[in-house]
């Protein structure tokens, strides 16, 4: 069987995408394959598929032969066609700065990549792990079982290595994703392959696992993405911990590394890192690397400031005694004078102070200087996300997607399932809101156990609420669930996609066919208020009659912005157009916002346009009372609340 679908991940089959898209496939049994660009890779490969530069907007063809061959094309097309499969993709790009214009370069200093923004001073911490020196042998055709025997012992033992380094305090979800990457490549099966053929030709283990290595880190550097390009260094970290295990040596750590110091480096494996006590880490700075080098993105997880890239000599980094270095420029001082310390010193004290600033705002409900309340909430996927909105100082969830529970799947999820999370996450944020929406999947994100047919536009296709009311075998359970998780008293529900004021009417029907199901069954259930997005154009124009049949309005700027331009958010080709400050689009924030206002009910913003400091006053401005975003992002836009 055969299914061709357009790769909407962000950033394309990247590292840990390409991770957790080999796991689901190898969920199946059948043989599976990839095609893209003329070239093809065995879908559970995670080195072949790296390889094979998959990337976001390319046309891929999946083949499967199998009893299970069906299931498994529905599935993986579902995965590639979801922008944010992977779940820490976007990460990969560097955080968004704050910096000022970088200053002239200090008396002594140079510039390398900022590769994670912060300014930072002290001891250099010099990390340069000895080459290996490894003899090649010839073992004796005898022994070559016991080599390969060898090998297999040394890839286990190191796998567990990983893994344990996954599980150290201090961590976060995105720097387990590239452990597990990093696992993939030790276990993948052209990798292991390569080495065992290399033995059965009389290759002792160690050599043959970094000849393999080797060939397939060459491979990776001569990608012109630089991404892909940058996953060398992981090829790298996973033959040297092989080989070392092999050979039976420890490498060099960074584990008693003093604190507030600057490692310096030729380069840093993202393994090196996870061992580290992040806590300790003042700052990184490495000869080699990019931003998109895993290294990068862990400093950028963990706040760490970053120059990579930096064009020195090995002697010159080892004889360092101190380091100064802006992340945020990529501006490097080594062994810094009085002035460019004190440089150094001043920046370190202004970023600490913002900090503090912003800070205090995760406990503050913000009052614009009128005194109106706003809320700033949460955009969340699932119930792992809570604890960091928490901390960030969410007040609710402005929208939980739902469709998350469906994806990456081999089957619906249960209504006993979803009424369990929607639970949990009303008495996690209790009593601030959570604004939850029904399932908003189409054409273009799929999932398992529900056909879709081909549409040649998904975006204006059977999607979303349009879906559901045809789908009442889904959409009911869907509806039960939301109802039995209303009883903790703070639930909302969100409707997805709505174009005509009947398919409001419609979902209330079926909501009170709900509830008379689950009084028959003596199953609690209470109140709620529903809403729906606004993010269709016609959505705007049906603003005042639709604001009549609901409590709240939503609007997606996301989709609103690409309705309303006629232009798809995911084409690079007419990025210009897709803005929410376009005037157009303005105008319809503004026109919704006003029909909810004359209706009496309140309007929240839950796109990405919601933790834009140019926006927020526009938005409150007209009248809503609700923004919702990253949880990294509320802090910032709590203060923004309070200075309009």
């Amino acid at each position: 069987m055969e299914r061709s679908v357009v790769v909407r991940v962000h950033e394309g089959l990247h590292a840990r995408p390409a991770t957790q898209f080999v796991k689901l496939a190898k969920s199946f049994a059948s043989d599976i394959e990839i095609r893209c660009n003329g070239r093809g890779a065995s879908a559970k490969s995670a080195v072949k598929l790296m390889l094979l530069g998959v990337k976001e907007n390319d046309e891929a063809t999946l083949r499967a032969d199998g009893d299970d061959a069906a299931d498994a094309l529905s599935a993986l097309s579902t995965f590639l066609q979801t922008p944010d499969a992977g779940d820490v993709a976007l990460s990969a790009k560097p955080a968004e700065t704050h910096a000022t214009p970088a200053q002239p370069l200090a008396t002594g200093a140079s510039r390398g990549i900022g590769a994670s923004e912060g300014t930072a001073i002290g001891p250099a911490f010099a990390f340069f792990p000895a080459a290996l020196d490894i003899q090649p042998r010839t073992v004796p055709g005898h022994e070559r079982e016991a080599e390969r025997a060898r090998y297999s012992a040394a890839l286990a033992e190191t796998v567990q290595s990983f893994r344990e380094a996954k599980s150290r305090p201090g961590l976060k979800r995105d720097d387990a994703a590239i452990i597990d990457a990093l696992v993939e490549v030790a276990e993948d099966g052209e990798f292991i392959a390569a080495v065992e053929a290399a033995i059965r030709d009389g290759r002792d283990a160690p050599s043959a696992v970094v000849e393999a290595g080797r060939e397939i880190a060459a491979n990776f550097e001569a990608l012109s993405d630089p991404y892909l390009r940058a996953r060398a260094e992981d090829i790298r970290s996973v033959t040297r911990s092989l080989a070392l295990t092999l050979l039976g040596r420890k490498d060099t750590t960074l584990a008693e590394m003093p604190k507030g110091s600057i490692i310096v480096a030729d380069e840093i494996a993202a393994l090196d890192l996870a061992k580290a006590t992040l806590l300790n880490i003042g700052g990184i700075l490495c000869r080699k690397g990019a931003a998109t080098s895993h290294v990068a993105i862990m400093a950028r997880a963990h706040g760490i400031p970053a120059v990579l890239g930096f064009p020195t000599e090995e002697a010159v980094l080892k004889a360092a005694r101190t380091i100064g270095l802006d992340g945020s420029s990529g501006e490097v001082a080594i062994d810094p004078d009085g002035e460019a310390t004190v440089r150094f010193q001043s920046a370190i004290a202004r970023e600490a102070e913002e900090r503090r600033k912003l800070d205090a705002y995760r406990t503050v409900e913000p009052r614009t200087r009128d005194n109106r309340r706003i809320e700033i909430a949460a955009n969340l996927g699932s119930l792992a996300e809570i604890e960091g909105a928490l901390k960030a100082g969410a007040m609710g969830v402005g929208l939980f997607r739902t469709e998350f529970l469906f994806m990456e799947r081999r089957s619906l999820p249960g209504e006993d399932e979803q009424a369990e999370t929607y639970t949990k996450l009303a008495e996690a944020f209790a009593p601030y809101p959570v604004v939850i929406r029904t399932l908003d999947i189409g054409g273009d994100k799929p999932v398992a156990g529900i056909d879709f047919e081909h549409e040649d536009n998904p975006f204006l296709g059977w999607r979303g609420v349009r879906m559901c009311l045809e789908r009442p075998d889904v959409f009911k359970p869907q509806l039960r669930a939301l109802l039995r998780a209303s009883p903790v008293g703070n639930v909302k529900i969100l409707l997805p996609m709505i174009a005509d004021v009947g398919e409001v009417h419609a979902v209330r029907a079926l909501l009170d066919e709900c509830r008379t199901e689950l009084d028959a069954a003596g199953i609690a259930h209470g109140a709620f208020e529903l809403g729906v997005m606004i993010e269709t154009p016609a959505a705007v124009f049906l603003a005042a009659e639709i604001a009549r049949e609901v409590d709240f309005f939503s609007v997606g700027t996301n989709d609103l912005t690409q309705y309303v331009m006629a232009a798809d958010r995911l084409n690079p080709r007419v990025a210009k157009l897709n803005r929410t400050e376009h005037p157009a689009v303005l105008a319809a924030i503004r026109h919704a916002a006003q029909a909810a206002r004359e209706a009496g009910i309140w309007i929240g913003v839950c796109g990405e346009a919601a933790a834009r400091p140019d926006l927020i006053p526009f938005f409150v401005e007209n009248g809503v009372s609700e923004l919702s975003m990253s949880p990294t992002s509320i802090p910032r836009a709590k203060k923004c609340v309070t200075e309009i």
